[in-house]
């Protein structure tokens, strides 16, 4: 694709985000209790609402005609932004509340950041999200508190959950040239400015819950460059089935 790096600063944002909600709404009806179930849908639809919002603005800056509904399901993975952590597969309770505490331990400073953007739609998006992440952060890791200092077997899931997920936290502070461009313009925030408060809330909540920070030897990236890993195709195409099977269809 041709992009500026304003569309393609949008669209990363928008992928992560749905990626990550379409992640959570898989745990509908199968949660471990009846009010988690209702908890990760809320927060999936948190997650489907800041992509929309992202998704609009995109279309709205690329010029091309491309609404929320075309960028988010009639693209292929090679074409997708998200971060890789979003991507992961949620496997059992303790990995997904691992994955959802360490992308939201980010994703919160990085908002609130966010939102003194000198571009107006961006911030504005950002204060929305940042609200909805401090949330998701607070939810998330008190699981992680509640499994890490609860039995040998869930104390041992979550380390290793968190130990699994860490080489994917690196990509979290990557910057490039499309980053290093919006920065300077003053448009997105620095994520290494973010760090020191991302290690602050890993330190709270892993003290409390008894567990090891996880050590990152070779973290992995790609994902803003459409590089991924083998599960983004087998979700996108569950979750673009129904679009690209009715292209245009309405209610």
């Amino acid at each position: 694709m041709s992009e500026t790096p304003l569309f393609a600063y949008t669209l990363r944002l928008a992928d992560t985000s749905l990626v990550l909600g379409h992640r959570l709404s898989e745990w509908a009806a199968r949660a471990p209790t009846l009010e988690e179930d209702i908890a990760l849908g809320n927060l999936g639809l948190d997650l489907i609402g800041e992509a929309r919002l992202f998704y609009d603005y995109a279309g709205k800056v690329e010029g091309q005609g491309r609404d929320e509904d075309a960028l988010a399901y009639l693209r292929d993975d090679r074409e997708y932004r998200n971060l890789l952590m979003v991507e992961q597969p949620n496997g059992d309770f303790a990995v997904t509340m691992a994955r959802q505490f360490l992308y939201a331990a980010f994703a919160h400073p990085y908002y609130y950041a966010l939102g003194n953007s000198k571009d107006a739609t961006l911030a504005a998006i950002a204060a929305k999200a940042e609200k909805e992440m401090a949330y998701h952060l607070r939810h998330a890791g008190e699981w992680v508190i509640r499994l890490g200092d609860g039995t040998d077997e869930s104390h041992l899931r979550t380390q290793a959950a968190l130990d699994d997920l860490a080489i994917y936290i690196d990509e979290f502070f990557e910057v490039d040239a499309i980053d290093r461009a919006l920065i300077e313009a003053g448009v997105a925030p620095d994520p290494a400015k973010v760090r020191a408060e991302f290690e602050a809330s890993l330190a709270h909540v892993l003290d409390e819950a008894t567990l090891t920070k996880p050590s990152v030897r070779h973290g992995q990236s790609g994902g803003k460059r459409g590089l991924h890993t083998e599960h983004l195709g087998h979700l996108l195409a569950v979750m673009q089935s129904l679009h690209r099977a009715h292209p245009g269809v309405t209610w």
